[in-house]
């Protein structure tokens, strides 16, 4: 395989800018960008709240596994997953197997400013919201911490942030290429 078509996965916490940033590297790398989130509503029909409300959070995690597996390009794709994608039991090492994992990371209280603005996630449609995100950031971070390298994302301009992903996706998708050379 070529470096220059590894895929990239972003990873990370709601709200550390997936989907912002893998659009802007996407577009200077020539690649399309996938969001995983959007491309399960896209398949099913319906929004991952619905999905969550009518078939509950483990059927969603299933279609977030089939995605990966087998339902986006094997190359030339960002590919920015839902924040509880790779948390999944299995998940990091599949996407680890089919590509480059960086992790996008954010401040706690970036993170509660950035999703204050949006009502679609289907896991703060709770009584408080801000609770939820502290206890669901406190169980998530370790994963997030092992699953590649991290690129923070609090108060940095977009191009930093962007320039910052493609440096280490160009080194680890030659290291990617290298070892499914040998």
């Amino acid at each position: 395989m070529n470096a220059a078509d590894v895929n990239l996965y972003l990873v990370g916490f709601m709200g550390t800018g997936k989907t912002t940033i893998g659009r802007a590297v996407a577009h200077r790398l020539g690649f399309h960008l996938l969001d995983s989130d959007h491309e399960i509503e896209r398949q099913r029909g319906r929004s991952v709240a619905e999905i969550f409300a009518r078939e509950g959070e483990p059927a969603f995690r299933r279609l977030e596994r089939a995605f990966v597996e087998t339902g986006h390009p094997a190359v030339r794709t960002v590919v920015a997953c839902g924040g509880g994608l790779v948390v999944q039991p299995g998940m990091l090492d599949l996407l680890r197997a089919k590509g480059v994992v960086v992790c996008l990371h954010a401040s706690l209280d970036t993170i509660l400013e950035r999703t204050s603005r949006h009502r679609n996630r289907p896991l703060l449609n709770v009584e408080d919201p801000s609770a939820r995100i502290r206890a669901l950031y406190a169980e998530r971070e370790p994963v997030y911490k092992q699953a590649g390298t991290v690129v923070l994302t609090d108060s940095r301009p977009l191009g930093d942030i962007v320039a910052h992903v493609i440096r280490v996706w160009r080194r680890e998708a030659a290291d990617f290429a290298r070892g499914r050379a040998g």
